[in-house]
């Protein structure tokens, strides 16, 4: 009978956390265009917020006048506005 060959595995060490910290990675290349995509949605983002802010100033202008009407009519039937 012939003898039957076992198959060879070869195994390779496991890296340990000292060669990991030694192993250098390279610095990111500075991309210009990836800055103006920045710059452009932040200039997006702020405005955004700014017509968030203006629609709630609105809002709340809208609310100071219903707030002030209830008032007066609440005066004008001698009704506490407080209740």
């Amino acid at each position: 009978m012939a003898e039957e060959e076992k198959p060879t595995t070869t195994c390779t060490p496991k890296p340990t956390p000292d060669d990991l910290l030694q192993t250098p990675t390279p610095p990111a290349k500075f991309d210009p265009t990836r800055m103006i995509g920045i710059i452009k949605r932040k200039a997006l983002i702020k405005d955004l917020a700014a017509a968030y802010h203006n629609e709630c100033i609105s809002y709340c202008r809208e609310l100071l006048e219903l707030q002030k009407r209830k008032g007066e009519g609440l005066k004008l039937l001698n009704l506490d506005p407080n209740r």
